[in-house]
């Protein structure tokens, strides 16, 4: 770890220090550094007299958020498109995919309804069948999918990269790798693992991916964004068309020279209007993120994580809801303890904000939390 995370909680989170609580529920939604309320307020302002808001102000944003997204990625940002949250982008890969009757859909049980109910749907208007897959031995992995593929029906597989309530982490690598060596396409609801773990797309294969920033990229809710690899981009048309999906629509002269021809790039998918102002504050969360170092946020992240599993491990009387064993899980820790609702309400009479999920106690530290609040928890919780 290279940065100083009592500095950082100073400076960028003074309101959660001011509320004197123990803030790990990240997984939910993620406080606004200070930066980032500063720039929304900014944007207030400018609203207010909104002929002082120039074009290039608004589209400016939007491109900056896009490089910014890019580099955090390891994609270009002619791949990224800006959405409002994570199910924008999974109900672009739900109903955007060349997918016809007969065709099946695979995901693992237990995903977030986000990414069920867009490929239920899908199943009921075209015919696809959906299935989920019961994972009782851990997350989904190469070789229980190697198995499923099997079945030349498999078009597409779509996975959260780490699941909500247990916090197992799937090998996007490795999953990724053999859905494009068998022509499968790759969906992945990344918004529980962008920010504790980093993601190279340069290096993992990816078709589509979708991730709301209010949770661990610490922004507004309203913001967020869609890859969809370049190679794939020109094979998909929008489900839902924007007036700005078109080649040549920046040019507000010639408005009316209709010509539905799609941009070249993933701004095909945009729905703008978009919310300029929480573009504009994701972008300062990001340039936090990119300052710290993302790899030193996901470093000290997951070393906030393995202090939870190594306590619930040496604990005869606490189950761990999340897989014990490195590499499998990221900054959500869920954990059983002999009445979990009687240690929720300690938790909440404590000041130890968290949740209750599938009855469990989850707990999702980020790099704004210290060792000290760590212990004070796992000692309230046994």
């Amino acid at each position: 770890m290279t940065f100083d995370v009592q500095a950082v909680r100073k400076n960028e989170f003074p309101l959660l220090l001011a509320d004197d609580v123990v803030y790990l529920n990240n997984a939910s939604t993620g406080p606004l550094p200070r930066r980032t309320m500063d720039t929304l307020a900014e944007w207030a302002r400018h609203r207010a007299v909104p002929h002082r808001i120039s074009q290039e102000m608004e589209f400016g944003t939007l491109d900056r958020g896009r490089r910014l997204i890019a580099e955090l990625i390891g994609a270009h940002e002619s791949e990224i498109a800006l959405g409002t949250n994570t199910s924008f982008g999974l109900n672009l890969a739900a109903f955007s995919l060349p997918l016809e009757r007969g065709d099946v859909v695979l995901s693992p049980d237990l995903e977030f309804p986000a990414n069920v109910y867009p490929w239920m749907q899908l199943a009921a208007r075209r015919g696809i069948e959906y299935r989920r897959l019961r994972c009782d031995d851990g997350p989904l992995n190469v070789d229980r999918l190697s198995r499923e593929l099997e079945d030349g029906r498999v078009r597409a597989v779509t996975v959260s990269w780490v699941q909500f309530a247990s916090g197992a982490r799937v090998d996007l690598a490795a999953l990724g790798q053999l859905c494009r060596d068998r022509g499968v396409y790759f969906v992945v609801d990344a918004i529980q693992g962008l920010g504790p773990l980093t993601l190279d797309l340069r290096s993992t294969p990816v078709d589509i991916l979708a991730c709301g920033a209010q949770k661990w990229l610490l922004s507004p809710w309203g913001a967020g964004f869609v890859y969809v690899s370049r190679d794939l981009i020109p094979q998909l048309q929008p489900h839902d068309v924007s007036w700005l999906a078109v080649k040549d629509s920046d040019d507000f002269t010639r408005l009316t020279n209709y010509d539905l021809t799609w941009r070249d790039d993933a701004r095909r998918f945009e729905f703008i209007t978009l919310p300029y102002q929480e573009f504009a504050a994701m972008n300062a969360t990001l340039e936090l993120i990119r300052e710290l170092g993302a790899a030193n946020v996901a470093a000290y992240s997951q070393s906030l994580a393995d202090r939870i599993v190594e306590w619930a491990c040496a604990r005869g009387d606490v189950t761990l809801l999340t897989p014990a064993k490195r590499g499998q899980y990221a900054s959500i820790i869920s954990v059983r303890p002999p009445d979990p609702a009687a240690a929720s309400a300690r938790l909440s009479d404590s000041g130890v904000v968290h949740s209750f999920r599938e009855g469990g106690i989850r707990l999702s530290p980020y790099f704004y939390n210290t060792v000290e609040e760590i212990d004070r928890t796992l000692a309230i919780i046994g």
